[in-house]
């Protein structure tokens, strides 16, 4: 060493250079760098985190899932430079399909970087709760042993039970419900009266109720207690509360938990002051995508775990906990979270049905903006310039419209209430490192249609649908998004013959992605394998056999009316057909199969035997498992039908989503009908929005005939927005009338948002229709009126009039 000392000048430069070029260090900053530079500003701002909180509100088409990715291999790289600990990334996302997607693309970056793809775990939020749960499971409460997941729906049997033992111990203030606003005692009104508020009101109140307090942390006890600062004559919170009770007995006493549960036991875990210190040092960094969709208790958790427990004292600790706890909104303790939040509260259209609510993400923009921890991603290269005028001129239209008819245009104060956040998309710079940027529109890129009804929109529809096909339908990809599955059942019926006749591949996701038909498909052969002398069950059996194509189609009624002479045709027995033989041949293998393998394998062959996909398998082993768990104490086949008939019947059984789902929905020379809902995260070179009316978009809230003699309103919507005025900490809680007219306004705003997300998942067009004439159910098609457009169609109308089609030109050209 002594020698280097002495050297010449110019040899040690020498020598420095060769060193900083073999350097591992240097190497990695400049792999850093590359990464870096790779993305778009707001991207780099990600990019550049290195501790602390930070909030990313981005638009559609920003790149928020390539930035998030890029960001985390940086920052698992930092980790590893200045760190010999093994404390890890975690990524929360929404979906396991998102997980997969991006844990695809960390490891695509840390490859880049020459590191090991480790360092880091991707979970759901329920799949993050479930393994702290699981790892402490003295603290947390939950065997997993013991205890079986569901899926709380309006008709599980836990709800209904549930129901029935409230009326039971409440027969005064059921007896009030059942009056009404106006009852003149007649028997059969009253026997119609129970039967809607068994079977409809309550169970839907119990349902709505349920998910929306157990997700923000609120016992039965505090609904009681905001109860009391109520006056309605129901007393609508109080009765909410009963039934939450008596759900949540039943559960206990039955061991089982659904999916806030999971939270629950993840948040008693780390409430532990030993526990979150051994959770939080395992942990340098939080990164959340889709925040808009988080619920209350799921931000907490992400926050509690994203503060470092290695610093601070244990006061400071509890008060920063204490500080994370579900609250009204109020200033809090956000400043040493190692937590950084990325989602558009733009594109938040799940809060209606589920307890996800985008004022908790706005809350967390504006405290991290008072501490100059805010960042923006607005640059967008998805899309060409009109759409991304169009959908900016339709957000700023929306709001200005929402303040002209709730507040006198007199600007809110903290503009939470307004449909969408302040935020407008921008076109990226040149040189962007995205290929095809902005790209050059088809036609004007924006195209509004008003057929006279929706038979002459399928005409107009199916014209351009095969001129965009026409000229390469290799390089296009093109979906038709509707707001209900019905409307992409009949359009799916009237594009058929278009779509063969001109050989374009048509996907119909509504009635093609349906793997919750896999419990009723396993239900069906389960139920033959038992009693395969019943005619019902040979014939449903043989139904399930042929909608797979596994035998052909033929008379299956003479097959199933004599299921002897068909299974096992004796000497004297005419000859069986072929197609019929193949048949008995398979339902043979089926019963052979039940008397040679063990109950708990039967499902998994079942669906190697209906030839499932890989999406199909999945779900039936997640199927598998959760009957095994329930018939545990009961292995049977009687059990297993039991548990399998209780799925089917109660509750919908969530498939499981595989990695490749998406290219499903967008592959090239492919016309794919999807749900709005379904669409978001996806896009598509040229999208269709047709159907675009006022009683579907923002549509209108409406209490259903039989339940009208309660009054002008719903108990489920009343309780929702009772309960989220309280926890958004509203200073009192709103009386029926408002509450009613608060559930108006947050559907009026999540449908506005939803056709926002809808606009936006095109590349190069976005065609535009609202007929003159539609049904005003989409469950009678044929029954077909006046219908008024979604508002905001009119006024993109007026804002783009060239984009408008001259239908009378178009008719003397056809």
């Amino acid at each position: 060493m002594s020698d280097f000392k002495f050297t010449a000048p110019v040899i040690q430069e020498l020598l420095d250079s060769e060193l900083s070029e073999r350097s591992p260090i240097l190497s990695l900053q400049d792999k850093i760098l590359a990464i870096r530079n790779s993305l778009r500003p707001g991207q780099q701002q990600m990019a550049d985190w290195q501790s602390g909180p930070l909030a990313i509100s981005a638009v559609p088409g920003a790149g928020k899932s390539t930035g998030m990715a890029a960001a985390a291999a940086i920052a698992i790289a930092r980790q590893y430079e200045r760190s010999s600990s093994r404390r890890h990334l975690v990524v929360v996302t929404f979906t396991r399909s998102a997980a997969a997607n991006i844990k695809a693309k960390i490891r695509k970056d840390l490859k880049k970087l020459s590191l090991p793809q480790t360092g880091f775990f991707v979970y759901t939020l329920h799949g993050l709760a479930l393994n702290i749960a699981s790892r402490h499971p003295d603290l947390s409460g939950l065997q997993l042993e013991n205890v079986t997941l569901i899926t709380p729906t309006q008709s599980h049997r836990f709800i209904r039970t549930a129901v029935e033992q409230w009326i039971a111990n409440n027969p005064g203030i059921y007896l009030r419900l059942l009056e009404g606003h106006q009852f003149d005692g007649e028997e059969t009104e009253r026997l119609r009266r129970q039967s809607v508020l068994r079977t409809e009101v309550l169970p839907e109140l119990a349902n709505t109720v349920i998910h929306e307090a157990k997700s923000s942390g609120i016992s039965p006890e505090k609904l009681r207690e905001w109860s009391k600062q109520t006056t309605d004559e129901y007393a609508i919170l109080s009765v909410a509360a009963g039934l939450y009770e008596q759900y949540q007995n039943l559960m206990r006493s039955r061991d089982f938990i659904d999916y806030d549960d999971m939270i629950l036991a993840a948040l008693r875990v780390l409430k532990n002051d030993s526990a979150r210190r051994i959770e939080q040092n395992q942990v340098f960094a939080v990164f959340e995508d889709e925040a808009q969709d988080s619920s209350p208790l799921q931000t907490q958790l992400l926050e509690i775990l994203a503060s470092d427990g290695d610093k601070g004292d244990n006061s400071s600790q509890t008060r920063l906990i204490a500080s994370l706890l579900p609250t009204p909104v109020q200033t809090r303790l956000i400043a040493s979270l190692n937590l950084v939040r990325v989602g558009d509260p733009n594109q938040a259209i799940n809060s209606t049905f589920t307890p996800a609510d985008p004022i908790y993400f706005r809350q967390f923009c504006e405290e991290c903006d008072r501490i100059k921890r805010l960042a923006t991603m607005d640059q967008a290269g998805r899309s060409t310039r009109i759409i991304i005028e169009a959908a900016n001129f339709a957000l700023k239209w929306i709001n200005n419209q929402w303040l002209a008819t709730t507040n006198n245009k007199q600007q809110t104060p903290d503009n939470r209430q307004v449909p969408f956040r302040l935020q407008t998309i921008r076109p990226v710079e040149a040189g962007d490192p995205q290929t095809n940027a902005n790209p050059a529109p088809v036609g004007q890129g924006l195209e509004l249609y008003t057929p006279r009804d929706i038979h002459h929109t399928v005409e107009l529809l199916s014209q351009r649908v095969i001129e965009l096909f026409g000229e390469d339908p290799t390089q296009t990809s093109a979906a038709i998004l509707v707001r209900e599955n019905r409307q992409g059942r009949w359009l799916a019926e009237a594009l058929t013959f278009v779509c063969k006749e001109h050989n374009i591949i048509l996907y119909d996701v509504g009635e093609r992605d349906r793997r919750s038909h896999v419990p009723q498909e396993i239900l069906a052969l389960l139920q033959f394998c038992d009693r395969p002398h019943s005619p019902d069950y040979l014939k449903a059996a043989l139904e399930a056999l042929v909608q797979r194509q596994l035998i052909p189609t033929q008379d299956l009624n003479a097959l199933a009316s004599l299921p002897e002479e068909f299974l096992y045709p004796g000497p004297l027995a005419a000859p069986q057909p072929e197609t019929v033989q193949k048949a008995a041949r398979l339902c043979r293998s089926l019963l052979r199969a039940r008397l040679e393998l063990p109950l708990y394998q039967l499902i998994s062959f079942l669906a190697l035997t209906l030839n499932y996909d890989q999406a199909e398998l999945a779900t039936a082993d997640k199927l598998a498992e959760r009957v095994n768990q329930q018939i545990a104490g009961n292995s049977s086949m009687g059990g297993m039908l039991s548990a399998l008939s209780e799925i089917v019947s109660s509750e919908r059984f969530e498939p499981v989503e595989t990695e490749d789902s998406e290219e499903r929905y967008t592959r090239r020379g492919q016309l794919t009908i999807i749900t709005m809902h379904k669409a978001k995260g996806l896009d598509w070179d040229y999208v269709f929005l047709p159907f675009l009316h006022e009683n579907l978009i923002p549509g209108r809230f409406w209490v259903p005939p039989q339940s009208q003699f309660l009054g002008d309103f719903t108990l489920s919507e009343v309780a929702r927005a009772q309960i989220r005025a309280a926890l958004h900490g509203e200073s009192t809680i709103p009386d029926v009338t408002q509450a009613w007219e608060q559930a108006k306004h947050l559907k009026i705003s999540e449908e506005y948002r939803l056709l926002y997300v809808a606009m936006t998942r095109a590349k190069r067009l976005v065609w535009m229709s609202a007929a003159q004439k539609a049904p005003f159910t989409w469950s009678k098609p044929d029954n077909l009126q006046e219908q008024a457009p979604c508002p905001v169609f009119p006024a993109l109308k007026r804002q783009f009039p060239e984009c408008v089609a001259n239908l009378a030109v178009m008719t003397k050209q056809a």
